[in-house]
């Protein structure tokens, strides 16, 4: 599922690389498609410069760069993944007609498609699994067929500014894609028998939110945004315990079973806010949810794990996106990715999508 709302047009190319920009830390990856395989070639996990979610030019250019060296220089065409706040999805009924059709009536007209007045984004759209765009035949009572369409968003000026940033760091932009639909991607590539079969919730924690996409035999149904990260969490540790940001960050990292009972009361906001967005959809949907897939730096815990376990009363687990992807990696990278690889969901998930 590809949703870029900027595409270069370009014939597909065999190697991409992907970043995305986080309010504390960047991932970004080189992926090379072959022969039907993925292989991931290099990646980096680096503190970002921003925190307040701004697209400054004077720090993002030489972060860019900064990126691109570490890459190697091996690749100029990027995709730039955009974040919940830069970027908006949703699901609505539309005309069966080919897809670059509807794409085009949703730009010309978003509020008769989407119900709000978007006139300053650009738009594009992706059928929904299941949606039938071949099979369906109008009902003489119902009037002209529909399919289903996912609609990624984002602001006319947020595009352009990218296009922009990517130009003055040296860079070709490719596609922007919403981050939200890379862990999706990439969780169909890494667990296609489950995404496929089972009804599964997607969790992604952040630093200052954390998304849920609940997928429901491959096709996404449900998508929220909590208001609670880790940053949220790491505040509340330093304040119950009297201890400063950085040594509760430590600790809630280094040592979680030390803050066990902190780390309880900090998150189970955020467990039963997710619980809920399960109890919304199994309700419409009479469906169950079987499994919680985490991904995000605080996936690597497994204190964590079970804390939202526990709270969410669904069987959870950490995921690799990078699992079935051909590593060719240098050594020291190849002792790191485990380790990181939760984090790497966005951007892999992008790289999958534009390749």
């Amino acid at each position: 599922m590809a949703l870029p709302f900027l595409s270069s047009g370009a014939k597909k190319r065999d190697q991409i690389m992907a970043v995305d920009i986080g309010a504390r830390t960047t991932k970004a990856v080189l992926v090379q498609k072959k022969g039907g395989q993925f292989r991931l070639l290099h990646f980096a996990v680096m503190a970002s410069p921003v925190s307040e979610r701004k697209l400054g030019k004077d720090l993002l250019v030489p972060h860019l760069k900064k990126v691109a060296q570490e890459m190697g220089n091996r690749s100029k065409s990027v995709v730039y993944t955009l974040g919940v706040a830069d970027s908006m999805l949703r699901q609505t009924e539309m005309p069966m007609l080919p897809v670059e059709d509807i794409r085009s009536m949703i730009n010309l007209a978003p509020k008769q498609y989407l119900q709000a007045d978007m006139s300053d984004h650009v738009f594009d759209c992706a059928l929904l699994a299941g949606s039938p765009l071949e099979t369906s035949k109008p009902d003489a009572g119902k009037g002209p067929a529909k399919v289903r369409v996912l609609v990624g968003g984002a602001k006319r000026q947020m595009v352009q500014d990218v296009q922009s940033l990517m130009k003055e760091s040296g860079l070709v932009i490719d596609q922007i894609v919403p981050s939200l639909i890379g862990p999706v991607n990439a969780l169909e590539h890494a667990q296609p028998e489950a995404f496929a079969k089972e009804s599964i919730a997607l969790v992604d924690l952040g630093f200052l939110q954390t998304t849920i996409c609940i997928v429901d035999r491959g096709e996404l149904k449900l998508h929220r945004t909590v208001d609670i990260g880790g940053d949220k969490v790491t505040s509340g540790i330093a304040e119950s315990m009297s201890i400063t940001y950085a040594e509760a960050e430590g600790i809630k990292i280094g040592m979680p079973q030390d803050v066990e009972a902190q780390l309880t009361a900090h998150l189970s906001p955020l467990g039963r806010e997710l619980r809920a967005s399960i109890d919304f959809f199994e309700h419409q949907q009479d469906r169950t949810v079987s499994q919680v897939f985490l991904c995000g730096a605080a996936a690597s815990s497994e204190t964590f794990i079970q804390l939202l376990q526990n709270e969410m009363m669904v069987p959870c687990k950490s995921w690799n996106p990078a699992a079935v992807f051909e590593l060719s990696l240098v050594p020291e990278k190849m002792n790191e990715i485990e380790q990181v690889a939760p984090q790497l969901a966005v951007s892999l998930g992008a790289a999958i999508g534009a390749l």
